[in-house]
């Protein structure tokens, strides 16, 4: 039995070997018979491949669509990422000019007083220990501030120096409820006490009633003994409003301060008074209002009907 499955199994050999000899001929002498094999079998296997791209696309499109979205996320954090770098720069270049303009006019204000000042940047700005309107710079000691000196901004008054250390120093604003400051009206030799009411407003007492106050009078720092802690000049505020109670021993007026304190981003120190007092020398200029352009209008009389006869 063995001995004949073994014959079977070289007969089926011999002929496969044959079958694939006489194929391999006929194709080589040109006979399109393994075309027609192969052209039968795509067109057996086509419907089949055509279902399989059918099931296989929309997984195709997902695999496509998930690596697109990718990109578009990346795309728009980058944008994101630009867009907030382009507004930082904007708003440091918006923050640099305010300063440079503030710093410009600080140094006009202080060349017509006749001030040595050193300039200096607002590094923090809020309440500390028992004050509540303070502000930090970023010089002190070192570089020659001292306490009790004065200290101006582009449009006047900004408060006093109250601490000192080595690389920076605390400034009591004037708007602090707890500053005082002796001032003098404009024009006049009439002099008060002004006090700060924690904003750009402060209440000013008059020291006798010489001299009636009124409405946009302007104040200037009288100055201190030896100048400190405040040198004579500098421009304050202007009167709002003025009362004149009945029985009142002086007069006392709502001061505006010309001073944005929440808008401080420089500042100087006086750090050498005046040789001489400015007097009103930096009372601030009022703008004169544009003239008002005139039409003239000329009407020429029409003849009466007796001069036309």
């Amino acid at each position: 039995m063995r001995y004949g499955g073994g014959n079977r199994s070289r007969l089926l050999l011999i002929i496969l070997i044959v079958s694939s000899l006489f194929l391999i001929t006929l194709d080589l002498r040109g006979v399109q018979v393994l075309d027609g094999l192969r052209s039968g079998s795509q067109t057996v296997l086509s419907p089949f491949q055509k279902a399989g791209n059918t099931v296989a696309s929309p997984f195709k499109n997902f695999s496509s669509d998930i690596t697109h979205l990718g990109r578009t996320r990346n795309q728009l954090e980058q944008l994101r990422a630009e867009n907030f770098n382009l507004r930082t720069k904007l708003i440091n270049r918006k923050n640099a000019d305010a300063q440079l303009k503030q710093f410009k006019s600080m140094l006009d204000l202080a060349g017509t007083g006749d001030y040595k000042i050193l300039s200096t940047k607002v590094i923090s700005q809020g309440s500390t220990q028992s004050f509540s309107q303070t502000l930090t710079i970023d010089a002190g000691s070192n570089s020659g501030i001292r306490r009790n000196m004065t200290v101006i901004c582009d449009s006047g008054l900004a408060g006093v120096v109250k601490e000192v250390y080595p690389n920076s120093a605390l400034i009591l604003l004037a708007s602090d409820p707890s500053f005082r400051i002796g001032v003098r009206i404009a024009g006049t030799q009439q002099i008060g006490i002004l006090s700060g009411q924690g904003s750009r407003k402060a209440v000013l007492q008059l020291i006798d009633n010489q001299t009636t106050l009124q409405v946009g009078d302007v104040l200037l720092a009288r100055g201190s003994q030896q100048n400190r802690p405040f040198v004579p000049g500098v421009p304050v505020g202007s009167v709002v409003s003025v009362d004149n109670s009945a029985g009142a021993i002086a007069q006392s007026a709502s001061v505006k301060f010309y001073t944005n304190f929440s808008a401080l981003g420089v500042v100087a120190v006086v750090v050498g008074a005046p040789k001489t007092d400015p007097r009103d020398a930096l009372v601030p200029v009022k703008p004169r209002p544009r003239p008002v352009p005139t039409i003239t209008i000329l009407v020429t009389p029409s003849p009466s009907p007796s001069a036309t006869k």
